[in-house]
């Protein structure tokens, strides 16, 4: 049987999890964004909101679903890879809209589980 590696199961999650959004009416702007202190998976445009999106993948509910593997310190990578990439685009945190999603797959991956506004700043 044949096995995808980490990063060609990341890829074809990421993908996936683009597609659908696209089919959700956002835009796509810019993927698998990579600082030092961490990465981006998806960045999209829904309107006027910048969205930095994660994807996550599990195989089994046993340690709990995709969504929950978004630790609070995962939230902070993210949130810190947003600023700077804010800042290089030569945008304002503070003047800018934006938030954080999870596009969730879990299982057979038959549904995804988009969840918006996964934290809030702060």
């Amino acid at each position: 049987m044949f096995q995808l590696s980490k990063k060609q199961s990341g890829d074809h999650y990421e993908q996936q999890a683009c597609r659908y959004l696209k089919r959700q009416g956002l835009s796509f702007i810019e993927k698998n964004v990579r600082f030092t202190l961490g990465e981006l998976d998806l960045v999209m445009r829904d309107g006027n909101c910048l969205v930095f999106v994660e994807v996550k993948y599990r195989k089994s509910l046993h340690f709990g679903g995709a969504a929950l593997s978004v630790t609070p310190q995962k939230q902070q990578k993210m949130l810190k890879s947003a600023y700077l990439w804010l800042s290089k685009q030569g945008l304002s945190a503070t003047q800018t809209e934006f938030r954080f999603d999870v596009v969730a797959f879990e299982g057979d991956v038959k549904s995804v589980n988009w969840i918006k506004n996964i934290f809030i700043e702060g």
